[in-house]
């Protein structure tokens, strides 16, 4: 009888796939092809995309390479859940893998038509601020929140200077 994989099988591949995520939208960010991202780290295309889609089989030192590439750090990130408990800890050009709704008030409020979902893509939230920034009370911005946004703006750009 084959051994049961962990129970934290599921949360490890959920986490790859959220980093597969973060550098496939660096990448498009910087403008950057699959194509040249590849070769500046020494793989193939395929193997690439198999990173961007979060591929367990491929080894760390590529996913390594890969961030290397496009200019990411990689190293141990303190979860979401331990930077509310520590508000001395800087979120300056930080952005989850999911941005929990809960966590960033106006996100919250200008995501109203968004049912049955928790959290969203660093893409998905850009896409509601940058869409409704007319409508977002700068004066009820948290630090965090304003943090994020500045960090999105990075990203993402976007020809919106107001947000």
């Amino acid at each position: 009888m084959p051994a049961k994989p962990p129970i934290t099988s599921s949360i490890a591949a959920e986490h790859l796939i959220a980093l597969g995520q973060q550098i496939r939208t660096h990448r498009k960010a910087l403008r950057i092809s699959a194509t040249t991202a590849a070769e500046a780290a020494g793989m193939s295309r395929v193997t690439l995309h198999r990173i961007e889609k979060g591929e367990p089989a491929v080894t760390m030192g590529a996913y390594v390479n890969t961030m290397a590439a496009l200019g990411l750090n990689f190293g141990l990130v303190t979860p979401a859940e331990s930077i509310e408990t520590h508000p001395e800890v800087s979120r300056e050009g930080w952005i989850p893998a999911r941005i929990r709704l809960i966590d960033y008030p106006q996100l919250k409020q200008l995501a109203w038509q968004v049912q049955g979902a928790d959290t969203l893509s660093p893409k998905e939230a850009w896409d509601i601020y940058e869409r409704n920034w007319r409508h977002l009370d700068g004066q009820a911005l948290t630090v965090n929140e304003q943090q994020l946004i500045d960090a999105l703006h990075v990203a993402f750009g976007g020809g919106n200077s107001h947000v």
